[in-house]
C-alpha cells in the first residue's frame, strides 16, 4: 500500500471513520494543529532530562489518542480519561512548588529548552481554540479539551523551571569562580 492516495490532490482527505472531508474542515485543522504540537514536543524532548523526556513521551501518546478521537468521535476507545488531566495538575503543582516562580510577564527564551517548550505551549493554545470550534460545530470530547487546556499550563511551568535551573547553574558557576579567585588571592 502506498503512502499517497491522491485524494489530497482534490483538496479532500478522510477521517478515520471513512468520511471524506475538505482539508480545510475544522476537524482536519485541529488534527493538524495537534500533530504540529506533537512535533514541537518532540523537539523539546531532545534537550530534556530523562524524567521530562518520559513525561513528554507520555503526553505525545495522549495527543495521538486525542487526534484519533477527533477523527473518529464515535469510537469509545478514543475517549479521554480525566485521570490524565489530574496527573498533569499534580505535576504542575509539584513543579510550581519546587522553585520560586516569578509571577510577572516572562520574556521567553531564557534557555533553549524553555524556548522550545514555550513554542509547544503556544501551539497548545491554538489547538485549544480550534478544539472549541470543533466542539461548537461537531461536538467534542470535553475531557480531551480540558486536558489540552491543562497541557498548556504544564508546558508553561516546565519552561519556567528550565529557565530557573539554567539561571541557577549560571549563578552557581559565578559563585564558584568568585570562591576560586578568593582562594587564589589568599595563597
Amino acid at each position: 500500500m502506498n503512502i499517497y492516495t491522491r485524494n489530497g490532490d482534490r483538496g479532500t482527505t478522510s477521517l478515520m471513520n471513512g468520511i471524506s472531508v475538505s482539508k480545510s474542515d475544522d476537524r482536519i485543522e485541529l488534527v493538524g494543529t495537534i500533530d504540529e504540537l506533537n512535533s514541537f514536543i518532540g523537539l523539546a524532548k531532545v534537550l530534556a532530562d530523562a524524567a521530562l523526556k518520559e513525561d513528554l513521551s507520555h503526553i505525545q501518546r495522549n495527543l495521538m489518542q486525542i487526534m484519533a478521537g477527533v477523527a473518529d468521535p464515535r469510537n469509545l476507545d478514543y475517549r479521554f480519561s480525566h485521570d490524565e488531566t489530574k496527573t498533569l495538575e499534580e505535576e504542575i503543582d509539584r513543579i510550581e512548588n519546587s522553585f520560586p516562580r516569578i509571577k510577572d510577564f516572562v520574556l521567553y527564551g531564557g534557555c533553549e529548552l524553555s524556548a522550545r517548550l514555550d513554542v509547544a505551549r503556544s501551539v497548545t493554545r491554538r489547538a485549544e481554540r480550534r478544539f472549541r470550534k470543533v466542539e461548537q460545530n461537531y461536538g467534542a470530547d470535553a475531557k480531551a479539551i480540558q486536558y489540552i487546556n491543562r497541557l498548556s499550563d504544564y508546558l508553561y511551568m516546565c519552561a519556567r523551571y528550565a529557565d530557573y535551573r539554567v539561571q541557577n547553574e549560571k549563578t552557581d558557576g559565578i559563585q564558584d569562580q568568585v570562591v576560586r579567585n578568593i582562594l587564589k588571592d589568599m595563597r
